[in-house]
């Protein structure tokens, strides 16, 4: 019996016999290492033993494991591993199907320990690199596998975190081995990724996200989880990377993870970190787009997907330019728009921290960009808000909180040009909104000026109005630039903050208000531009006196705004007589009126008994004023001769003064033109400037009454209108007939010519020379301005207009 089976081992093929020797007689022996050594020689030399050699070693691994002998089944795994490493790229394909299989039976097994060692052997074969494609290998079964011992839940809590361990890291092996071979079945598919991106988050989910040991190596299921998340995100192109989101997202709204959204912010910090750069876009558009599909959630969990959204939007806001970023924009926009449209009564406080998530989050966008498209989107912003015409409740809510947005960019915008900061498509339609009748609006413009006018941080200084010196102000001599745009623009400036004052005796608009023009005085005052706030001044105050709606608080506080003003703008430019005029009025009025002095009076506050705003010696003379300019070496002429802000003044176009009485436009318009040549040559270097009394002749007024009237003017364009709007409206039969003569003229001339031709065949041949000269008569009256009708050629001759001159009437002129 011994003989015959000594014979049949000897008959069996020697891989077998090499494979058996491996084995001890014992398995608690382990290995045999002697015997391992020689099998692997012998699988070196002779490699296309390799499928066979794995095959056999699979058979007895399935047999001891149906036996349950776990000891031998590691012995033929540790085998296996030995063999895989000592193989050859070129031949490992030869091996890896028997090896595959090997791992899938020990993890098929509800043995713990064999699970773990199956795969551990899996990532020792996902980390080696393969040059041989393979074209027929399917990890589905991994994947599957993998992802529910992310899952394990088991008593023994070591036992369980090694057994998530275990699957994170075989999902990692999944994806190195796949990512990297494009033959091998696609890891981005849907029923992949479902499988794989929830089983990483629930891991995190789990435990703290970020480690607190210096290992190289995470040692816990959510540091390892984020890891393989990392790793996941970076490998992914442009195209699989919503392969990814989806399912996260996916899995944040199952599990209701938005609100709190701790978790969220840091997930998605983490994909927006390690993402490549040029990518990180498309992140924030799936997930305002997510936000778009929440739209019928409750607000909570909008509020938190818009902080969500505001947290990572800085860092893709770098890698976003032209329309990529204007998208963002316009869809964070949008979701403003339609979070107002649902407010029917008062907005929730939920609504408005929905609405702030947003306005923060766009903000946060436009805060990465450089300044020149901060612009842009500010200008983009501002052609969405609705017109201040506009009443309804729904549009007040939107033009503020759209206004808001607008505030929270021009906050992260550093100006450096006034001419940059206020092109003239974004100053005119703020200066509009600046005239509105809402408070809040009024507010919010005022406050969207002060972040753009102040580039030295003057504006805390600025807030409460007083007349008492400014220590701390930082001052500077405003540029060329600078005073250049104040010339163009600045009266209309100056212009809207007049009317908005002027409105309702509001503590916060006047506040507002004077910050402003503060900041401009401050910005921009010198001796180039001071006639021109000089005027407003005398504007605010002479609002004060005249206008008739005025409540006496408000006058009152017009008065202490604007010898507060006067004061700041004495003081800024460094003029002494104006400095020292001002201070006197201001003593004259703390003992004769000391409610014309700052603070200002609130209309709930009781105020004193008699309030008498109309005494003369207490207000400002502009012949004074004029004067402090003259002792001082300044141009007054302005302030002696020009008039005061007014209002009722809105179009941005046109010019400031807009008299009505023509006689003082006449005379105004030769000022203005002058005080702009003295102020473009004054900036010229090396030119003679011009005398002003020199433009005051004859020829100039000539020129000025010789311009066409406003009426003129006025009713041209209306003939022109209404002869547009007949060629546009009339039938086109209704022109033929008007336009066609009222006789037919040209019949009845070519009658005459066959006349005088079928005459001509009568006539001999001696008066062939008469009747050539008549047929020359006849086609120069085709041809020329002598076709009239018949029997009028000697009127025609002598001076009468021919007919043809009158076949077009007067509705042909443009």
């Amino acid at each position: 019996m011994l003989g015959c089976c000594g014979c049949c081992s000897a008959l069996r093929p020697r891989y077998k016999r090499l494979v058996d020797n491996i084995f001890p007689a014992n398995p608690e022996d382990g290995l045999v290492k002697s015997n391992m050594e020689k099998l692997t020689f012998y699988s070196l030399r002779s490699p296309e033993k390799l499928d066979r050699i794995g095959e056999y070693l699979y058979q007895r691994a399935s047999k001891d494991i149906y036996r349950k002998r776990y000891k031998f089944v590691e012995i033929a795994m540790e085998a296996m591993d030995l063999l895989l490493m000592a193989c050859h790229a070129q031949i490992l394909n030869l091996f890896v199907e028997s090896f595959l299989r090997m791992v899938q039976k020990l993890l098929e097994d509800t043995n713990p320990t064999l699970q773990i060692m199956a795969t551990n052997s899996f990532v020792r074969f996902a980390n080696i690199e393969e040059d041989t494609p393979s074209y027929h290998r399917r990890y589905d079964f991994f994947i599957s596998k993998f992802s529910s011992m992310c899952y394990g839940n088991n008593d023994d809590m070591e036992l369980r975190d090694s057994i998530r361990m275990a699957g994170i890291k075989g999902l990692q092996g999944v994806i190195r081995k796949t990512v990297s071979d494009d033959l091998v079945a696609n890891i981005w598919e849907k029923q992949h990724m479902e499988k794989i991106v929830p089983s990483l988050l629930f891991n995190m989910q789990s435990g703290p996200s970020k480690s607190t040991d210096t290992e190289a190596t995470p040692s816990t299921p959510p540091l390892l989880a984020e890891a393989v998340l990392r790793e996941l995100v970076s490998r992914a192109s442009f195209g699989h990377i919503k392969s990814v989101l989806k399912p996260l997202l996916t899995h944040l709204d199952h599990h209701k993870l938005w609100v709190p959204n701790k978790f969220a912010i840091d997930t998605f910090r983490i994909v927006m970190i390690s993402i490549q750069p040029q990518y990180s876009y498309t992140v924030v558009e799936t997930l305002m787009s997510h936000l778009d599909q929440n739209l019928t959630s409750s607000p909570k969990t909008r509020t938190s997907l818009a902080v969500v959204l505001s947290k990572i939007i800085a860092i893709a806001a770098g890698e976003s330019v032209g329309p990529s970023a204007l998208d963002i924009i316009n869809n964070l926009l949008m979701h403003l728009k339609t979070s107002v449209s649902t407010q029917h009564d008062e907005s929730t406080p939920e609504e408005t921290q929905y609405q702030e998530a947003l306005i923060n989050a766009l903000g946060e966008f436009a805060n990465h960009h450089p300044d020149y498209q901060k612009i842009e989107i500010m200008l983009f912003i501002m052609n969405t808000v609705p017109d201040p015409s506009h009443k309804s409740k729904g549009d007040h809510l939107l033009q503020n909180i759209l206004l808001k947005s607008l505030l929270k960019v021009g906050t992260q915008y550093r100006t450096v040009s006034f001419e940059k900061a206020f092109p003239v498509s974004f100053l005119q339609p703020l200066l509009k909104m600046a005239r509105a009748a809402s408070i809040p609006i009024r507010i919010i413009v005022m406050q969207i000026f002060q972040q753009l006018l102040d580039r030295h941080q003057n504006q805390h200084l600025l807030n409460v109005i007083n007349v008492s010196h400014y220590p701390t102000l930082t001052i500077e001599t405003p540029s060329r630039s600078d005073i250049l745009f104040t010339h163009k623009y600045g009266s209309n400036i100056l212009q809207a903050i007049i009317e908005s004052m002027s409105q309702e005796n509001h503590l916060e608009v006047l506040k507002s208000s004077y910050n402003t023009i503060a900041l401009v005085i401050v910005e921009m005052a010198c001796g180039e531009t001071m006639q021109e706030f000089l005027l407003f001044i005398l504007g605010v105050q002479q609002v004060a006196v005249t206008e008739v709606e005025l409540s006496p608080k408000h006058r009152c506080n017009l008065h202490s705004i604007a010898i507060s003003l006067l004061i700041l703008l004495g003081r800024c430019t460094g003029v002494g007589p104006l400095v020292e005029y001002v201070e006197k009025l201001i003593q004259a009025r703390k003992e004769e009126a000391s409610y014309l002095l700052p603070p200002l009076m609130d209309n709930d506050k009781s105020a004193p008994s008699t309030l008498n705003t109309n005494l003369p010696h207490l207000l400002v003379d502009k012949l004074a004023v004029a004067e402090c300019l003259q002792q001082a070496g300044l141009e007054c002429n302005r302030v002696q001769t020009g008039t005061p802000y007014a209002l009722n003044q809105t179009d941005i176009s046109a010019h400031r003064h807009s008299w009505v009485d023509t006689h003082s436009a006449v005379r105004n318009s030769v000022v203005d033109a002058s005080y702009n040549d003295i102020e473009s040559v004054s900036s010229s270097p090396g030119v003679q400037k011009r005398s002003l009394a020199s433009e005051y002749n004859f020829e100039s007024m000539k020129r000025v009454l010789a311009e066409p009237t406003e009426a003129s003017k006025r009713e041209a364009r209306e003939k022109q209108m209404q002869i547009g709007r007949t060629f546009r409206e009339t039938a086109f039969e209704d022109l033929v007939r008007r336009t066609e003569p009222k006789h037919d003229v040209i019949q009845n001339k070519l009658n005459e010519i066959f006349n005088a031709l079928s005459a001509e065949r009568q006539i001999s041949a001696s008066c062939g020379v008469h009747a050539g000269s008549l047929l020359l008569a006849a086609n120069g009256g085709l041809n020329g301005p002598s076709m009239i009708e018949p029997g009028k050629h000697h009127l025609a001759a002598g001076g009468q207009r021919p007919i043809y001159e009158n076949n077009f009437p007067e509705l042909f002129f443009y």
